[in-house]
């Protein structure tokens, strides 16, 4: 009887269960629909919070594409793994969107209408292989209103960029209204028609990508009157510039109208300098300042000076065959030089300046100076006219000395400004003069260089599968596009320009490895120093000797010969023996891991395990007492 009624409760017992589990299945899929954990190391899966609110601020359905060869892709696992991480990332988009966000995988695979669609949305096909297979990857974007955007190709080492670009294609469709930027420009940022190569020159990348986050108006230098609808107004070395057209900027700016200023005391690539040659643009340099608005904005600014930085301080090359030296002009500003306390510059790694100049407050000022980007301590501002005149980087060095201060680069400035102008100048009529800044104040942001925007500073064309990219080596573009943003009042991209890898490295072996290639170069470099000695020695040797066989080595010469050529296959072992003591290490690291995962993990969960049952039996033999 009383093992029946075990039998009966064991039955009762799995029926319970049952219905409990489907119960927490039916209320997971109702009220827990949507609840995800993101459990990797990076939080490669986690929105950033910019993201969420863009995607809850959608005014209306988008449509996203993802074209990916998944057979032409068999052999590729680099772009497998990083299309499934891209996927997996629409899916949550899509997830958070509340259903606003439509998600379709394409398979464009060869002579399909599918592939015809993919090249007719303007998507880049890289060739795969001998036998003629394409890879499509890119990623289409469309709205109700007939807008399209398009990523044509999905790049693996731009993974940390795609929440950004894929937040901003959303925002844009899902908003089509593209704020206005006007641009004026005393450098060809976009080129005009050049008669002599008949060709119409690429316009600088950071052009390009103004123009595809906004709607780009170019204004005349020469112009008279500034458009009433500008969102942001944007000015690039402007000379020469009218007393008219300073006052219009004066009153758009004491309006509440938004600038970014970019001045220069050596505009490198002013008066058709070449973009791959500093030293040529130099000489054909210029300089540019905003006069009296800088005074009214509160900012001195030097045209006579540029700032030398020995601490960031770039190598170039200074002719075919010689070695690369250190050039003060030319800076490479990293993170600590950043105000890592302002949303603009917070996350960006670097920032290149060439021949820069830099930004003070001017006292009493009444404004708000707060420097984004600044110099190391080990700089000090250098005169012009050297730099213009330049023979050799290492000129810059000789009398050199460092302030022990540092220089703001680019700055913002806020808070109540009054105008440059008592009047408006002569000829304006303008009833609704303003004296002062309306509202909360004034703000603009100023750059104390202009060849921060060149292509060479900032950014690589290359060819990749085919097919000319641009990759950044420096965030230059970020920077910009960061502030333009933030003047814009669209602060929730700015909150998720990048993200982490989904790229893990191997810290630990990274580490080996450079002091492994360190010991390669010490002993190379011992190895070297050596055979410069020996043939040193040999010559003195010769040059000694009185018995006229001077291409027949004496026994002198013989020893030490042997005795540099043991010495050099001694070398060579330990060099073979660094490179085994690598691999060794390496290998046994691995090991180490392995058993970690394979044995002690399963074995610690076995040990829990049994303690745990060990415990509920004892609890159960006390209960029964």
């Amino acid at each position: 009887m009383e093992q029946k009624n075990r039998f009966l409760i064991s039955v009762v017992t799995l029926l319970l269960l049952l219905v409990l589990f489907i119960s927490l299945s039916i209320l997971s899929s109702t009220h827990l629909k949507g609840m995800r954990f993101d459990l990797t190391g990076n939080s490669l899966y986690t929105l950033s919070d910019g993201t969420r609110n863009i995607l809850e601020d959608m005014d209306e359905p988008v449509n996203l594409y993802l074209y990916f060869s998944e057979d032409v892709s068999r052999d590729l696992p680099q772009f497998r793994s990083y299309a499934r991480w891209a996927g997996e990332m629409l899916e949550e988009f899509a997830e958070r969107s509340g259903g606003k966000l439509i998600l379709h995988r394409v398979n464009p695979e060869p002579f399909s209408p599918e592939e015809d669609q993919a090249a007719r949305y303007g998507l880049q096909s890289a060739p795969v292989g001998s036998a003629g297979d394409v890879l499509y990857f890119g990623l289409v974007g469309s709205n109700l209103l007939d807008g399209q955007q398009v990523m044509p190709f999905l790049q693996p080492d731009k993974e940390k960029f795609f929440e950004y670009d894929l937040a901003r294609m959303v925002s844009s469709l899902s908003h089509p209204q593209q704020l206005k930027l006007g641009l004026i420009s005393g450098l060809p940022l976009k080129p005009g028609f050049d008669p002599v190569t008949r060709r119409t020159p690429e316009s600088w990348m950071i052009y390009q990508q103004l123009d595809q986050l906004f709607d780009v108006q170019d204004i005349p230098v020469d112009t008279m009157m500034l458009p009433d609808d500008l969102d942001l107004l944007m000015l690039v070395h402007v000379k020469g510039i009218s007393e008219s057209m300073l006052y219009q900027i004066d009153q758009y700016v004491l309006q509440g109208g938004r600038v970014l200023a970019f001045m220069d005391p050596l505009a490198e690539l002013d008066a058709g300098g070449d973009p791959n040659d500093p030293a040529s643009s130099l000489n054909a340099a210029g300089s540019s300042t905003l006069g009296p608005l800088l005074d009214a904005w509160g900012v001195s600014f030097d045209t006579g000076m540029v700032i030398g930085d020995r601490a960031y301080a770039l190598q170039v090359s200074p002719g075919a065959g010689q070695p690369p030296i250190r050039h003060l002009g030319i800076i490479s500003i990293r993170k600590e030089g950043m105000n890592d306390m302002d949303v603009v510059s917070a996350d960006l790694e670097t920032v290149n300046f060439s021949s820069t100049g830099w930004l003070a407050p001017l006292p009493d000022s009444g404004l708000v100076f707060e420097p984004l980007v600044s110099s190391s301590d080990s700089a000090a501002p250098i005169e012009a006219s050297r730099l213009r005149y330049l023979s050799s980087p290492r000129d810059l060095e000789a009398d050199f000395l460092p302030t022990g201060d540092q220089y703001a680069l680019a700055a913002r400035v806020s808070g109540p400004a009054g105008s440059a102008f008592a009047q408006p100048p002569e000829g304006i009529a303008n009833d609704n003069h303003l004296s002062v800044a309306q509202g909360k104040g004034i703000n603009i942001v100023l750059f104390a260089d202009t060849d921060i925007l060149s292509d060479r500073l900032w950014v690589q064309k290359q060819n990749f599968l085919g097919q000319i990219v641009a990759n950044s080596f420096a965030d230059n573009g970020t920077l910009v596009a960061n502030i333009a943003d933030q003047l814009l009042g669209s602060s929730d991209l700015i909150a998720i320009r990048a993200r982490a890898s989904s790229s893990r490295p191997f810290e630990r072996v990274d580490a080996l490895r450079l002091s492994a290639e360190a010991q390669f170069r010490d002993t190379e470099k011992n190895l070297q120093d050596e055979l410069a000695e020996t043939e040193r020695k040999l010559t003195e040797m010769q040059t000694a000797r009185q018995d006229g066989e001077l291409t027949v080595l004496n026994t002198e010469q013989q020893d030490e010969l042997q005795r540099f050529l043991d010495r050099k296959l001694a070398i060579r072992t330990q060099l073979r023996q660094v490179q085994h003591d690598l691999t060794q290490e390496i290998e046994a690291l691995g090991m180490r891991l392995k058993f970690m995962n394979i044995v002690l993990v399963p074995l610690l969960i076995i040990f829990v395990a049994l303690g745990f049952g060990h415990f509920r039996h004892k609890r159960r033999l006390q209960g029964g007492k």
